[in-house]
């Protein structure tokens, strides 16, 4: 039998905060890792060599996006993901399952057929059961496969909660035996349950018995506090299998990040870099400015001093205000790689705590100043 391409292993633990190493065959990830959203197949106004040069070395990619334009049969015409959008790093896509919930115009959860919704760019309707969204991400080749779940809007209904975890543990064993076999990639579970302890424990539990690749944790990032989130992670971070990665999937801010490392997250991914940075946020190691204010109209000073990287502390406050005032499409660019680069700094300094046996004073240092 052939020896699978994809593996882990836990390199350093302070208390439940870990860095270990993800090994693809495009390549390794170091963990705590975060991923840039490249939703349609582009890290929004950034090139892969830049996405690079942050020290990223993995991007996520979106499969209802894809399925919806270009098309999975183009991207595929193409040589896959990974050709289509000349990128060499390892690949995540996401199921679809989180967009069907909040993107679509209509949709309903038929338990056989899956998601059966109406596209949110022009009505069309689409069919996404388990094993067609399998069958998605083959054609677009990615590194790392996500099972099809469903993502339940926010709520404190335990029985709604109930019927959708059972229902992603049913479409999961269905998403695992379309999977198959493939030693060049991998396959991760999706732990549901909402905010209730129990039945994050049973869906992890019956996950577990399918056995995954690695563990992510969906239905977080919906609107709960921080708190909220967190408890969820000290409920579950006792469980989640030492020897796999964990990934919690959507999350966020710095803050989010630091709290869910502690708590024995590997992965992360977020539109919050790029999305904050065509807007005009920037993300520091003093916490986050708004570079259009007034009082940024004559500070000739960088963004952040210390930042030599991609010669981003080349640009003044003072020219980026002026940029996003007069809305010049460089000003999305420059904030937006920026924002990429600072949470590659902080996953860095992050990892380099864990080794040190130094992250908790970390954490606490940065935890609320981020």
């Amino acid at each position: 039998m052939a020896l699978k391409d994809f593996a882990f292993e836990v390199l350093k633990n302070n208390n439940f905060a870990r860095c270990g190493l993800i090994k693809t065959h495009r390549g390794n990830i170091q963990t705590p890792a975060f991923m840039p959203v490249g939703t349609q197949a582009t890290v929004k106004a950034c090139t892969i060599e830049d996405i690079k040069k942050t020290g990223s070395e993995i991007i996520l990619s979106n499969t209802y996006h894809l399925m919806i334009r270009p098309g999975v049969d183009r991207i595929e015409g193409a040589g896959g993901l990974h050709k289509f959008m000349n990128c060499d790093l390892p690949i995540l896509t996401d199921s679809g399952g989180f967009q069907v919930m909040s993107l679509s115009k209509l949709n309903k959860i038929d338990k056989e057929k899956g998601a059966i919704f109406n596209s949110h760019v022009d009505g069309k309707k689409f069919y996404l059961s388990p094993e067609e969204s399998i069958r998605i991400q083959k054609g677009l080749n990615s590194d790392i496969v996500m099972i099809m779940d469903e993502c339940p809007k926010k709520t404190t209904d335990y029985k709604i909660i109930k019927e959708s975890m059972e229902l992603s543990l049913y479409w999961a064993e269905r998403s695992k035996k379309a999977f198959g076999k493939n030693p060049h990639k991998a396959l991760f579970g999706i732990v549901q349950g909402g905010l209730f302890k129990e039945l994050r424990l049973k869906s992890l539990e019956g996950l577990i018995k399918i056995d995954f690749d690695g563990y992510a944790l969906g239905g977080l990032a919906v609107g709960e506090s921080q708190r909220e989130m967190f408890e969820v992670l000290d409920n579950i971070k006792e469980i989640l299998p030492n020897e796999k990665p964990r990934y919690l999937m959507g999350v966020g801010t710095p803050s989010d990040i630091l709290g869910a490392v502690k708590r024995g997250i590997d992965m992360f991914d977020c539109v919050l870099p790029t999305r904050s940075g065509r807007t005009g946020l920037a993300f520091t190691w003093n916490g986050r400015i708004n570079i259009k204010n007034n009082k940024y109209q004559n500070d000739n000073s960088p963004i952040d001093h210390e930042c030599d990287n991609l010669n981003l502390n080349k640009y003044s406050k003072n020219y980026l205000n002026h940029l996003f005032n007069t809305n010049e499409i460089l000003a999305s660019m420059i904030l937006s790689l920026h924002n990429i680069n600072f949470y590659q700094e902080l996953m860095s300094a992050i990892r380099i705590n864990i080794k040190n046996g130094t992250f908790d004073e970390f954490h606490d240092k940065y935890i609320n100043k981020l």
